[in-house]
């Protein structure tokens, strides 16, 4: 059997491939672009991609030993999921390993905008500080506000109990209504839609997947309809916002402001969110820690592992679908 895993990875993954399989492993940024993943991809039987690795349908087509592609995320919206489908190729990718660190980092976000720590680091690193003022980088307290939150799964849940634990009002969209044992122990309130979510909320945190209904789910119209001091966060996809609805918003000061972990374009970021007042650009690091990087590659790995083995679809927990 052979694997190609398209770049280094962080903890034992490659450990656990290469001891059963002849595995070959990329350098960095080498299968980022289609053409060469197609021409390389022919005599694998098994593929470990990454975010930045477009398994297109025509990759796929490419591939005809092809079993599973595992992707190091927990988003797949860079493999065609349709094709793969029709071709009989699974596809797994890495929930709840990363929730509690994403979690962190959005909540992370939204403390640096509710408190404008980027602005005052930077003041502070200009040699601008003259110390103590009453006036100085004035924030807004996060107790007794309300959190709306897009999409209640693992991350969502995982927000959602951080933002009590600061004393907000948990308010939440979903595209299927938690039970209420769950809404009860995060003592979370659904609302019937996301206009409604962006009109109570004083922050709105994104934690949905990408799909045609929640593609720039944060657009002109919504922006429009939220608090003038409301603050937009997102660990989730970058197509989820319009870019330049919200820049526009940003520099109307329509909103509060934002913070953003994931971008429309990646690596590119919208100029105008990058002078954008009170607006914090992270460089997509929502699972970046060694703890969570770690059991990422250790369960992509072990879904090749599970898979080529002969174990059947339902014992494989990081599938996105069965056949």
């Amino acid at each position: 059997m052979r694997i190609l895993v398209t770049e280094p990875l962080p903890g034992k993954g490659i450990d656990l491939l290469s001891s059963r399989y002849d595995t070959t492993v990329g350098e960095r940024g080498e299968f980022d672009g289609e053409e060469h993943l197609k021409n390389e991809i022919g005599s694998y039987d098994a593929l470990l991609s990454c975010l930045s690795n477009p398994v297109t349908a025509d990759v796929l087509r490419s591939a005809p030993q092809l079993r599973i592609v595992s992707n190091y995320a927990v988003g797949y919206n860079n493999i065609d999921i349709e094709t793969a489908r029709e071709l009989g190729i699974l596809v797994a990718n890495t929930p709840d390993v990363l929730t509690e660190a994403t979690a962190d980092c959005a909540f992370a976000l939204l403390l640096s905008v509710a408190r404008r720590l980027r602005e005052a680091e930077d003041h502070l690193r200009a040699g601008k500080f003259d110390g103590w003022h009453p006036f100085g980088f004035l924030g807004t307290e996060l107790h007794g506000k309300k959190a709306g939150i897009l999409g209640m799964g693992r991350i969502g849940r995982a927000f959602a109990r951080r933002a009590r634990g600061f004393g907000m009002t948990v308010l939440y969209h979903n595209r299927n209504r938690l039970d209420t044992k769950t809404e009860t122990s995060l003592q979370a309130q659904y609302v019937e839609s996301i206009d409604q979510l962006a009109e109570q909320s004083d922050v709105l945190s994104l934690h949905c997947p990408l799909n045609d209904e929640t593609r720039h789910a944060v657009n002109s119209e919504r922006l429009g309809r939220m608090k003038p001091d409301a603050i937009v966060i997102n660990t989730s996809r970058g197509p989820v916002i319009d870019e330049s609805a919200l820049a526009d918003a940003l520099h109307q000061k329509q909103i509060g402001g934002a913070g953003l972990d994931v971008f429309e374009e990646e690596p590119r970021v919208h100029p105008s969110l990058a002078d954008a007042p009170n607006c914090v650009l992270l460089p997509h690091i929502g699972s970046a820690t060694g703890q969570t990087r770690a059991r990422m590659s250790a369960l992509a790995a072990s879904s090749i592992i599970s898979h080529l083995e002969g174990k059947p679809d339902h014992a494989i927990p990081s599938l996105v679908f069965h056949r």
